[in-house]
């Protein structure tokens, strides 16, 4: 197959729940639940694909999960052994190329059109991806292999679990979608869709049917959705040398507007702490905190602070929570957290003080090493301090109003 760029798509099937099905055998054909448990507060980080079968889905709220599925077993995340596996596929597929760019912990596009030469044709190494995956990691993965990362993107959810499927060519990629629902589209997300729908155009061909339509209900907007309707994404992969440690963040959007800030605060602490196991499982530190503030009225600020490199929980909290107290006090829809200027080291200066203090920085830095290898071993929520417990109950007992 010759292709003028030849992009492989990468998803680990049911990521979390399948490495603790590899870790758990017993756990095998249960309906399994990530994420909050029955009795607390949150939402659905993923599940298995038996859980899937009676409804459950990602991100829908644990309340609904537990209704839907009560008899599921249901297991917070453990991030560290969920990182450990992901370093191993990241491994697997930067052997086939340097161009890859990591979406996520299971999930990543890689550019191979310079590949054929010392590993094959595209679905050579797709193949031998799906097997490698397997062998070193006892996981599985699907595989899309397409001329455009939206083709490929579509071709690994084509034949999910355990999936392989081609679309080589933008006329593949228009039989295959077109009467489809226009959510299938790359960057049509709830919104977008009910304003076309609104709009009578449902389908893919409804899209390239009713071009005037689409460009009157979305702008400029439209005439990108039309683009990749049909089958026209001038993306590419950007690699892991471009986009490495520009910035780590984590979000909260709540199921309803609050304006209790002293909740907001618990939050921000229980995200302060998900960032810095991030930053410590990588070995990095960060310099620049920014918090993100989503109102009810959908107004989005952001308020950013720079200085000291940072990676404990606490003091990413400490610079978070004053910037939080200094805006304006009206119900929230969403908080979070991003980290940027990473570096390996805390960069500073030493003054004579801090000389003085160096002794006292050794023990919590061999402190943060035996807790940081805990958390590898038995999960990011197994060490928690005082304050953090003390957020975590009051954010999983709120009534927000």
């Amino acid at each position: 197959m010759m292709m003028k760029q030849t992009i492989i798509h990468v998803d680990m099937d049911a990521f979390y729940a399948a490495v603790e099905v590899r870790d758990n055998p017993e756990l095998r054909g249960k309906p399994l639940i990530i994420g909050a448990l029955p009795h607390e507060r949150g939402v659905v980080s993923t599940c298995s694909y038996e859980a899937r079968k009676f409804g459950v889905r990602s991100a829908m709220s644990i309340k609904e999960a537990f209704r839907l599925c009560p008899h599921g077993v249901y297991m917070h995340p453990n991030m560290a052994k969920y990182k450990a596996a992901s370093d191993q596929v990241h491994i697997i597929w930067s052997s086939y190329t340097d161009v890859v760019e990591y979406v996520s912990l299971d999930e990543g596009f890689l550019d191979v059109t310079g590949s054929a030469m010392m590993f094959g044709s595209p679905e050579k190494i797709g193949h031998e991806i799906k097997e490698r995956t397997k062998s070193e990691t006892g996981l599985t993965c699907s595989v899309g292999i397409g001329y455009s990362m939206m083709a490929a993107k579509l071709a690994s959810e084509e034949k999910k679990p355990d999936g392989f499927f081609v679309i080589p060519n933008a006329e593949a990629l228009r039989a295959l979608i077109m009467d489809r629902g226009v959510r299938i589209v790359y960057g049509v997300g709830a919104k977008t869709a009910e304003a076309l729908e609104q709009a009578g155009v449902r389908t893919v061909r409804d899209i390239l049917n009713k071009k005037e339509t689409v460009i009157r209900t979305l702008g400029n907007h439209g005439r990108q959705i039309i683009d990749l309707a049909e089958g026209v994404d001038d993306r590419r992969v950007v690699p892991y040398y471009e986009a490495v440690a520009k910035s780590l963040g984590k979000e909260h959007t709540f199921q309803k507007d609050t304006a209790n800030f002293t909740y907001l605060k618990d939050v921000l602490r229980l995200i302060a702490k998900e960032l810095s196991l991030s930053l410590r499982l990588d070995g990095v530190y960060a310099r620049t905190v920014t918090l993100k503030i989503k109102y009810a009225n959908m107004k989005l600020i952001t308020r950013s602070k720079s200085g000291e490199a940072v990676c404990r929980a606490a003091d990413i909290y400490n610079i978070a929570a004053p910037m939080l107290d200094a805006i304006e006090k009206r119900p929230v829809r969403l908080v979070g957290i991003t980290l940027s200027g990473f570096s390996e080291s805390d960069c500073r200066q030493l003054s004579l003080d801090d000389m003085a203090r160096q002794r006292d920085a050794a023990r919590k830095a061999a402190l943060d090493k035996a807790l940081l290898e805990l958390e590898r071993r038995y999960g990011g929520g197994v060490i928690k301090t005082g304050g953090e417990l003390i957020a975590q109950k009051r954010v999983e007992s709120e009534d927000i109003d």
